[in-house]
């Protein structure tokens, strides 16, 4: 089995793969301060009450954007699994050609992502994913990662307005029944949610145009499910995008070495 590890800046995404199928992931809170063997009780815990075996992983792939955790869970890896984890970046086969001006500064996330859509849906298209930042990513018909957006996620947007103002409070995020807010509650989630859609949107249409043609529009990130409803320009709701990504980029990588 392949155990696939997307550390993002609020959660970590874990799946275990069975060939091509997901049969099982789980999100934990991401802590910097914690060490491998933290992680590791954590990780031996949810295999445990899942009815998995560590034994029964045979492949470890990595990504992340949050470098100090990186060779945490390189160690978790070699440590519970006995395992090299295989980690995006320079040096791994992605099989997606970057247009960035700089390559090296494209969140691992971002290309993951945007390789696994193609993979399936082919191009031009758009990712939005809905995490702790909301990024926009284009990828050309010929399956090459352009570029893209990146905007403040609707929590940290949230989250300014309860920072920064002496009386607003910290709310939760929710679709609001009506624009018109009666209480500064009923307000404040107004201004977020439909502020927000129309964010999504307006950025959609405007990377639409510089792509030409329909691009199809996919959605993904821990936020996808609450935002991606209101969107019509979205095609797709897909909540497993990133991992998905790190599965094909580990065959491919496996391939090659296979093939070496």
């Amino acid at each position: 089995m392949l155990l696939a590890i997307d550390i993002g800046n609020t959660t970590v995404a874990i799946g275990l793969f069975r060939g091509a199928k997901l049969v099982k992931d789980w999100k934990v809170r991401t802590e910097r301060e914690k060490t491998a063997d933290e992680y590791g009780i954590t990780v031996l815990e949810l295999f445990r009450s899942s009815g998995f075996k560590p034994e029964a992983v045979t492949a470890v792939i990595i990504s992340s954007v949050v470098p100090p955790l990186t060779p945490v869970f390189q160690d978790l890896s070699r440590a519970m699994f006995g395992l090299k984890a295989l980690v995006v970046g320079p040096g791994l086969r992605t099989g997606m050609p970057i247009l960035y001006e700089n390559p090296l500064e494209v969140g691992a996330d971002r290309v993951v992502a945007a390789v696994a859509a193609f993979e399936k849906y082919g191009g031009p298209l758009i990712v939005v994913d809905f995490g702790t930042a909301t990024t926009f990513d284009a990828v050309t018909a010929k399956g090459e990662y352009l570029g893209g957006a990146i905007a403040p996620g609707i929590q940290i947007s949230a989250e300014a307005l309860y920072l920064k103002t002496a009386k607003l409070p910290r709310i939760e995020i929710a679709r609001p029944k009506k624009a018109v807010g009666r209480t500064t509650v009923a307000s404040m989630q107004s201004g977020l949610y439909f502020g927000y859609i129309g964010l999504v949107n307006n950025i959609i249409a405007e990377i639409k145009k510089e792509l030409g043609g329909q691009a199809k529009v996919i959605a993904t990130g821990g936020l996808s499910t609450l935002i991606a409803p209101e969107v019509k320009a979205i095609d797709s709701l897909e909540p497993h995008l990133v991992l998905d990504g790190l599965r094909i980029i580990y065959e491919r990588n496996r391939d090659d070495r296979m093939n070496g």
